[in-house]
């Protein structure tokens, strides 16, 4: 191809114009969300009102989370499972915990450690973790 040819396709290639960014077509990110709804003293202990919601594609059996609980010192006082048990796709629900011994008053952050049970016809071993999301509106921090 002669220089003058070259020039004229590249010039004609500069002023095509460009597909805008919001027409590329991106599948939505899939999640599990735990929100650490409410901390509120209970006989004996501290209840922790979860909502949880799983917008993955597939149903888990069942959902186990090791939390740490932190003092607001920044100690953790203890190591729990907390069985969510089933989480149908697409649903939105609400789990109770309470916790013998617990203070409510002195939490100062929950941290999820690990997930210990993520189980369901064509649920990853890892989706429980990997699709994590969390956030507190309890005023407790919360997180991974």
């Amino acid at each position: 191809m002669r220089p003058a040819a070259s020039l004229l396709v590249l010039t004609s290639l500069a002023m095509m114009p460009l597909a805008p960014a919001s027409a590329q077509t991106t599948a939505p990110e899939r999640y599990v969300s735990l929100d650490l709804n409410a901390l509120q003293p209970s006989e004996g202990g501290c209840r922790l009102t979860f909502v949880v919601a799983n917008d993955l594609a597939t149903t888990i059996d069942r959902a186990a989370y090791e939390m740490a609980l932190f003092d607001k010192a920044g100690v953790v006082d203890r190591l729990t499972v907390l069985d969510f048990k089933s989480l149908p796709s697409g649903k939105t629900r609400v789990s109770r915990f309470d916790l013998k011994g617990v203070d409510c008053a002195n939490v100062g952050r929950v941290l999820i450690n690990d997930a210990t049970e993520c189980t369901g016809p064509g649920t990853a071993p890892d989706a429980c973790l990997a699709a994590l999301e969390t956030r507190s509106t309890s005023g407790v921090t919360f997180g991974r």
